[in-house]
This record gives structure tokens, C-alpha cells and sequence, in this order.
């Protein structure tokens, strides 16, 4: 079991990755702009992650992780940061197509993102003083508003397929925080986070891959329009 937080990265992983060179998918093609943009999410990520590491607001069980460590976090934990991130943005262009149509109305966007921002702000309120809490959704309320107002066009896309990405979301969450296992891979304090939980996962967990996934995905659109314009 000393490799189970390993092998979710790569089961996560494998394959996105082969169908990346599916001839109608063509992943691969968006790699000059995916990687650019993994490396932006991975330089507000990574510092936070080890942070909150060293602070003890989370942690990871010895007992399902290999001994290698990089400034406090185990080797699975770097791994974490390439291998979701590219199977969950795999799945958001797979998604769009194969269903070019994906993606809800403007209106129904608008709505989903008061309706966010406005559940961001009231947490926000009650639990300031819980570090998760309060970076998690505080970031995720700025890049919203960032991606909100520079390219609405692309939350119509990515709240459609997010809602898919959460299925998978919660079957490796799942595994890491101990729903299928007698302790977890990563723990929580809970003197950091709303001490709400979805089955085993926090539900600022939620909020946390929403913004590491949008940030690549913005990025990446932004790198895919840069290149697009001096074609």
C-alpha cells in the first residue's frame, strides 16, 4: 500500500496521456501552450502546498506514500500537480470535441457564477480565520473575477465540463482522504477548514481543484490565442 497515492497519479494519468495522440483528440498539439500554463499553476500552487505543509494544516500518511521527498513533500505530491491537472484539461478538450456543443448559455453561466462568488464571499465571512478556507477561496473569488471579465466565453465551456471532471474528482479524492481506506493517504486539520466534508473530502477541496484547473486552463487559452495571432 506504500504505493497507492503513486499509483493514483499514475492510473490519473496514463490514459489522457495515450489519447492525447488520438488522430480526432490531438492533445499533444496543445502542449506548446498546456505546459507553459501547468508551470504558472505549479508556481502559486507549489509554495502554498508547501507552506501548508510545513505549517500542519495538511499532511500525507507515510504508510501509502514512497520515501522520496523535495522540500517537504513527497514525491507523489509533485507528481499530483502534472498528472491531474493534464488528465482533467485533457478531459475538458475531449469533452468540447466530441461535443462541440458542451458548454451552458451565457445566462446560465452568469447565474452559476453569482451564485459561486456569492457562496465564496459568505464563507468567507464566517470562516476568515481558517487558513484553508480563507487562501482557497479567496484566490478562487479573484480568478474568477479575472476569467469572468477578460474571457467569459471560456467559464461557459469549463463549468459544463467541470461538472463531468468532478465524477473522477471524487473517486481519487476519495481514495486520498480515506474513503476506501482504513486511514487516509492526505489528512486535514480541521482547525484550518470548515470541518465540512463530502463523504471524506473537505469541501474546500472542491474550490482548490477549481482553481488550479481554471488557472491552467486560462493560461492555456490565452498561450493558444497568442500563438493564433501571430500565425
Amino acid at each position: 500500500m506504500d504505493t497507492l497515492y503513486l499509483w493514483l497519479n499514475l492510473g490519473s494519468f496514463s490514459i489522457p496521456f495515450l489519447f492525447s495522440f488520438h488522430p480526432r483528440l490531438q492533445f499533444h498539439k496543445k502542449w506548446p501552450a498546456f505546459f507553459p500554463a501547468l508551470f504558472i499553476m505549479m508556481a502559486v500552487f507549489l509554495p502554498w502546498d508547501i507552506l501548508f505543509t510545513e505549517s500542519g494544516f495538511w499532511g500525507f500518511n507515510s504508510k501509502y506514500v514512497t520515501d522520496a521527498y523535495f522540500l517537504g513533500l513527497p514525491l507523489e505530491e509533485w507528481l499530483f500537480f502534472l498528472c491531474i491537472p493534464y488528465a482533467c484539461i485533457f478531459t475538458h478538450y475531449a469533452l468540447l470535441t466530441l461535443f462541440p456543443d458542451f458548454r451552458f448559455s451565457k445566462r446560465a453561466t452568469d447565474i452559476i457564477y453569482l451564485l459561486l462568488v456569492t457562496s465564496l464571499i459568505l464563507a468567507l465571512w464566517y470562516y476568515y480565520d481558517r487558513w484553508y478556507t480563507f487562501v482557497n477561496f479567496s484566490y478562487a473569488l479573484i480568478l474568477l473575477g479575472l476569467v469572468y471579465n477578460s474571457n467569459s466565453s471560456l467559464l461557459r465551456s469549463f463549468f459544463a465540463t467541470y461538472l463531468v471532471i468532478l465524477i473522477p474528482f471524487f473517486l481519487v479524492n476519495g481514495a486520498l482522504t480515506g474513503y476506501f481506506t482504513e486511514t487516509p493517504v492526505v489528512w486535514y486539520n480541521n482547525a484550518e477548514n470548515m470541518g465540512l466534508r463530502l463523504g471524506t473530502i473537505p469541501v474546500e477541496d472542491i474550490i482548490y481543484n477549481l482553481g488550479m484547473l481554471l488557472t491552467v486552463l486560462w493560461c492555456t487559452e490565452m498561450f493558444l490565442a497568442r500563438k493564433s495571432s501571430t500565425n
